[in-house]
């Protein structure tokens, strides 16, 4: 085989560049296999310098059905690299594996690709031949039983390919159209108004105290008496959780009613929203 053959060969096997490619066949003296052990060697080198910089672009996959549905997010440097055709195949092949490991990220990292590698290796090899730090980030999934998983992506940028993706979990199994335009709306809702919890008593407390510390900052100089000062603050935190929790906030397709409300008009007994995941990048 000749010199240009083993290159085009180690390529196309390692997926590395010709000059790197070329540079390791001549330490390994041609012999494809210990070149291609060069290769992995140089590229998790240089993965492990590009671990260290900062990776605030990438994307978000949705994968799974109306039982079990996925999401993963997979960072990268630049957004140029996001539409990388590499990339997108690579984010594709994982989503799936992410479902079905049901977003356990330990098992996901050790499992095995259509090449026979394993994610983590896959990843170092991607790292290596695109120049960037490549990380995989947030995570889940929603599995409840008697129950409907619906799905909205915004920016996408190829097929289950998104930058920004909802899911939600809707008790029920009724597959009426009003019940499906519901599940499409209802995630539609969710990337637009960005609820932090589903009610308003799951708002996380620590939230809650840090926008009792704004308040009590902006109305500390304004005068005011303190036991008026003190309903201005009550009001502020009821609107600000009202605004936050999903079944509260105003409904997008209609402002004059609430979430809650929509779902009682509906008149369907076993209709409530179970949970609800959104992921954006950046975010």
């Amino acid at each position: 085989m000749g010199d240009i053959e083993k290159v085009k060969n180690l390529r196309k096997s390692t997926g590395a560049g010709f000059k790197d490619c070329n540079a390791a066949l001549k330490e390994a003296n041609g012999d494809l296999d210990k070149a291609a052990e060069i290769l992995r060697v140089k590229g998790i080198a240089k993965a492990s310098k590009k671990m260290s910089r900062s990776a605030t672009e990438g994307v978000v996959a949705v994968s799974g059905d109306e039982k079990k549905m996925s999401l993963i997010e997979v960072n990268c440097e630049t957004d140029f690299v996001a539409k990388n055709d590499d990339f997108i195949d690579f984010v594709k092949e994982l989503s799936e594996l992410n479902n079905d490991f049901s977003s356990n990220l330990e098992e996901l990292q050790k499992s095995k690709m259509q090449n026979q590698k394993t994610v983590e290796e896959n990843l170092v090899s991607l790292i290596a031949k695109i120049g960037e730090k490549i990380t995989i980030g947030r995570t889940r999934t929603l599995n409840t039983e008697n129950s409907r998983n619906f799905a909205y992506q915004h920016s996408v940028i190829k097929d289950n390919i998104s930058k920004l993706v909802v899911i939600v979990s809707l008790n029920t199994i009724e597959t009426s159209d009003e019940v499906n335009l519901f599940g499409k709306q209802i995630s539609m809702h969710i990337a637009a108004s960005n609820p932090i919890a589903l009610n308003a008593n799951e708002i996380d407390q620590a939230l809650i105290d840090k926008e009792i510390n704004l308040i009590a900052e902006e109305l500390k100089n304004s005068g005011k008496p303190e036991e008026i000062a003190k309903k201005i603050s009550l009001g502020k935190i009821n609107k600000y959780k009202d605004e936050n929790s999903l079944m509260s906030q105003q409904w997008v397709m209609d402002p004059k009613m609430k979430v809650k409300d929509v779902i009682k008009s509906m008149k369907l007994s076993d209709l409530n929203i179970n949970e609800f995941v959104r992921l954006k990048i950046g975010e």
